[in-house]
């Protein structure tokens, strides 16, 4: 059996819920998305975390989405890799951000001043109002832009809307900025 073939296989089964599958794609990526962070985060200190770490995290996260179903055109090594290769990229990018926020004074907030920000539970009618908004919305975007709109809100990060509709994640951030425009014109 060839390599391609075999980690075509082990997908397949790890995608039915094998777990020895799942170890077999672990030995066969994890040094690969350790090297992939490493050349990602560059010679910068590593404070919370370093490549490895970020490697678990990535195949922690594939593992879970694939469980879930969440990447249905999942089919071979190649899409498994690029897949990969977004999952690793996008952690990379987290933890620089974190890292970045952490450098930045942080203010103390007092409790009166969260509960002014975050204020009380909407009321149901305004809830029932904003998710009839929402749903006419989603309604007038073009299905590209709809799938995307909908991904995000529901908590899908840009790297797994593209993985999922097999685009670039600089392909979902333009249509996201499409999404912006419509609706600023349909706010004014």
């Amino acid at each position: 059996m060839s390599s391609a073939a075999s980690v075509t296989t082990w997908l397949g089964q790890f995608k039915a819920g094998n777990p020895q599958a799942a170890q077999k794609l672990w030995e066969r990526y994890f040094e690969k998305l350790v090297a992939l962070a490493r050349r990602k985060l560059g010679s910068g200190p590593r404070r919370a975390a370093d490549e490895e770490d970020i490697a678990l995290s990535a195949f922690n996260k594939f593992w879970f989405a694939v469980q879930q179903g969440r990447f249905p055109k999942l089919e071979d090594r190649d899409d498994l890799w690029r897949l990969l290769v977004l999952i690793t990229g996008q952690k990379v990018w987290d933890m620089q951000d974190r890292e970045r926020a952490q450098k930045r004074p942080r203010t103390q907030a007092t409790t009166a001043e969260l509960e002014q920000i975050i204020g009380r539970e909407p009321t149901p009618e305004f809830a029932v109002q904003v998710a009839e908004e929402y749903a006419a919305l989603l309604q007038r975007l073009p299905e590209q832009l709809a799938v995307v709109a909908a991904r995000r809100t529901q908590g899908y990060t840009n790297a797994e809307v593209a993985a999922e509709l097999g685009c670039t994640r600089r392909t979902v951030e333009r249509r996201l900025g499409v999404i912006r425009s419509l609706l600023n014109e349909r706010v004014r």
